[in-house]
């Protein structure tokens, strides 16, 4: 999930009003169901034969994973449902093509029986090849199924994969562009540089996280976190495809909204404001892979004949994950409006576009990550901001800026004339 300090008062707005609609407090108690699909985590840790260097706390790399794990197992929430991964646990030989299909289901996603579990674990020896892109796509698919639920791949690793040009970094897009919101978190065991690289370009690409693990119980408690964290609620964005043109743009409702966007594209999408409602939108467009200086993200609230209402900008240079922008529609109570008539909506077409560009070695498929926060409130009885408004809800402000600035010329000629004519 993309997170913005921008945008953060507006989602966390939003995360506490669905909150409270959709978990009441009578329904909040820890004893009783929420009917919530179960979060599910799968560990996917590497076996290869690197995995034997002694440099964690005076014992093999595999020894501190295994420890780690033991301690990992014993903490897992009840409510979680678990599953082990394997690459590179079986095949020492030295085939290409075998070596890179070396990842197994170790312990399957469910339940957890934690002497299960641990046995598994124990059972472990590090073996052959580091195919982290072909385990992504297994443990994507470990996770099918239950499309409300939290997920979560916990990757775990000593080194960079070694099954180009299946590359990791490139599967961890694709799964992040199918909308399954399932966040690949990555930990590199005493990394270096090629390999703190690529796993941080998948952790960006899901909205995960890199760890630099140097010691056991840095392992221990940084996977124990994670898992604790897909035990959190959470709101779940609603996958959706903005349209080229408003006329074709799906409706959206008050939510949290991701989708793919390419570079330098616009995506429009469509919101009914009733009279007395201010809509309120927000969007953040993540870089998940290297990108050129000079960036920006503008969102536009335009009427269906194309008239501007009010805009929201930002624009960046140099490094950045997230840019994100916002605007505030209030539309007014009508007037004449019939008492007894239910009153009409106005359709406002919300336009998403970004001034993004990459170096050609970059691949700029699958488009950036999107996400869009709608909420329709309560409009204010009186609007005092200059942003509520926006020229396209008339020329009035324009034309008292010029009128301002017309008197402003005159008074201060008037000032200039006289300090002439006193000097003389």
């Amino acid at each position: 999930m993309i997170i913005s300090r921008r945008s953060a008062a507006a989602v966390c707005g939003l995360v506490a009003t669905l909150a409270v609609g959709l978990f009441p407090p009578a329904a909040a108690a820890a004893d009783e169901p929420t009917g919530q699909p179960a979060p599910k985590v799968d560990l996917v840790l590497d076996v290869s034969g690197s995995m034997r260097t002694r440099d964690i706390d005076g014992q093999s790399r595999m020894a501190a994973a295994k420890q780690a794990f033991n301690e990992v197992l014993d903490a897992v929430p009840q409510e979680v449902e678990l599953g082990i991964r394997t690459l590179g646990a079986d095949y020492p030989g030295k085939d290409t093509k075998v070596g890179c299909k070396d990842t197994k289901q170790l312990y399957p996603v469910g339940p957890l029986d934690r002497t299960e579990a641990k046995t598994a674990v124990a059972t472990l020896a590090p073996t052959g090849w580091t195919p982290i892109g072909p385990a992504l796509l297994g443990a994507a698919q470990d996770l099918e199924g239950d499309d409300g639920a939290t997920r979560r791949i916990v990757l775990i690793t000593d080194g960079e994969d070694t099954c180009a040009p299946l590359d990791p970094c490139e599967v961890a897009r694709e799964i992040a562009a199918k909308g399954i919101h399932l966040t690949i978190d990555t930990l590199g065991l005493v990394p270096d540089d090629k390999t703190r690289r690529q796993l941080t370009c998948i952790a960006e690409a899901t909205g995960g996280t890199f760890t630099s693990v140097q010691h056991t119980d840095e392992l221990s408690r940084r996977v124990t976190q994670l898992v604790d964290r897909a035990a959190d609620p959470v709101v779940t964005p609603v996958a959706t495809e903005g349209a080229a043109r408003c006329a074709d743009a799906p409706t959206v409702k008050p939510g949290l909204y991701s989708d793919r966007e390419k570079f330098s594209e616009h995506r429009w999408y469509r919101v009914d404001v009733l009279p007395g409602q201010e809509l309120r939108a927000s969007v953040s467009i993540a870089a998940d892979r290297a990108v050129d200086q000079d960036y920006g993200v503008l969102l536009r609230a335009v009427t269906v004949h194309g008239r501007e209402i009010v805009r929201g900008s930002e624009a960046g240079d140099g490094r950045t994950d997230v840019i994100s922008a916002g605007l505030r529609y209030p539309k007014p109570e009508s007037a004449d409006a019939d008492a007894d008539e239910k009153p009409a909506a106005e359709t406002v077409c919300l336009q998403v576009s970004n001034a993004f560009s990459a170096p050609a070695s970059v691949k700029t498929t699958p488009g950036l990550p999107v996400e869009l926060t709608v909420d329709l409130v309560d409009a204010p009885d009186t609007a005092s901001d200059a942003a509520a408004f926006g020229l396209g809800r008339g020329w009035w402000l324009l034309g008292v800026l010029a009128l301002t600035g017309l008197l402003a010329g005159l008074l201060w000629g008037w000032i200039s004339r006289l300090r002439i004519v006193w000097s003389n």
